[in-house]
């Protein structure tokens, strides 16, 4: 049997009701939900084979092009969140495969987006009238607003994930796109020319200031695998990650993105990490190795080269390498850190 109905919780209903009209409600019925003690998310750890991946993207390759789709990718829907192209609450991530002489037609947008590339080389972006050629493991940035499109005349299929800020710029209302009036835009700059004028320890004479992305546009795995190698030797391996490094903006020393934090570790062969957790939800792609990732209580991720996983906001992981592993991950870690938002337990807590 319910129980009965007082007078005065008639008298509070009634209320309700009546300012409901109004489009106004109580906030002493929400704040509870509202304003958590921790995060609450309906984010789930998860992860995908990228063999069953690439199984189902050259399936796709066989019924749509590249030009047709735009962008052939396959979205990573965390199972949490399905429905709304989000592998976290506010960053997208998905697959894309251009097929050998294909091209992914020009165009611009307002989110941010990265580049990993998982399988493949001597493809090529383009990104405000600048080619470069795709190599694994390269990290490769799309600016906000930045012209780009993506074309492959090597002989095999290349595979890269695609990292946006997308569910951020939605919630913020600020998605605008355009499309290029060529499938290629024109080409204003020789290869490694963003490198050279700013990758070197070097800057042009007369450059002022410093924007939120980094004007470097591609960090080659074969540089960054060189200094992790070469840190290596120090043996200064941190309990909870290893030896991990984040991609930087050379002018500024901050973020190289402005609403992605982009990150590589090394965890040695038989190295287990201690329990680390953090606000930031993160997404892995190794890139090298294999091992398993522990997170939470039970979830229990066996990975190897180019699978994909993700850790959700405060939930604890630990790393096990079966042999040498190189991670990449991603985050929104710059925007947390911006917001003064950004909180991690490295087991102390």
């Amino acid at each position: 049997m319910a129980e009965p109905v007082t007078a005065q919780e008639a008298e509070r209903h009634a209320f309700y009701d009546r300012i409901s009209t109004q489009n106004l409600t109580p906030l002493w019925l929400s704040l509870a939900n509202l304003v958590t003690p921790e995060p609450i998310s309906p984010c789930q750890p998860a992860s995908w084979r990228f063999s069953d991946i690439r199984a189902a993207m050259m399936e796709a390759g066989g019924l749509i092009s590249a030009k047709e789709a735009e962008r052939r990718v396959l979205v990573l829907e965390n199972p949490g969140l399905r429905g709304q192209s989000k592998i976290t609450t506010d960053l997208y991530a998905g697959v894309q495969m251009v097929l050998p002489g294909e091209i992914a037609p020009a165009h611009r947008h307002t989110q941010s987006a990265l580049r990993f590339v998982l399988e493949g080389q001597g493809a090529h972006t383009s990104v405000n009238g600048e080619r470069t050629i795709m190599h694994e493991g390269d990290f490769i940035i799309t600016p906000p607003w930045a012209w780009h499109d993506h074309g492959n005349h090597s002989p095999d299929p290349i595979f890269w994930l695609d990292g946006l800020d997308i569910p951020l710029v939605q919630f913020l209302d600020a998605s605008f796109m355009e499309h290029h009036k060529d499938d290629e835009q024109p080409l204003t700059r020789p290869t490694g020319d963003a490198d050279a004028r700013y990758g070197a320890n070097l800057l042009p004479v007369d450059h002022k200031g410093g924007g939120g992305t980094s004007p470097v546009f591609n960090y080659p795995y074969a540089r960054t695998r060189d200094a992790l190698e070469r840190l290596r030797k120090a043996r200064e391996w941190d309990p909870c990650h290893g030896l991990k490094m984040r991609y930087t903006n050379p002018i500024t020393g901050n973020h190289a993105m402005a609403t992605m934090g982009t990150f590589v570790q090394l965890l040695p062969r038989g190295f287990a990490t201690t329990k680390y957790r953090s606000s930031d939800a993160t997404v892995f792609a190794p890139i090298e190795g294999r091992g398993r990732s522990i997170i939470g209580d039970d979830f229990v991720v066996e990975w190897q080269k180019r699978d994909i996983f993700v850790v959700p906001s405060w939930k604890h992981v630990r790393h096990e390498a079966a042999e040498d592993a190189v991670l990449f991950s991603f985050s929104d870690r710059p925007v947390q850190e911006a917001l003064h938002l950004f909180r991690e337990d490295r087991g102390n807590a």
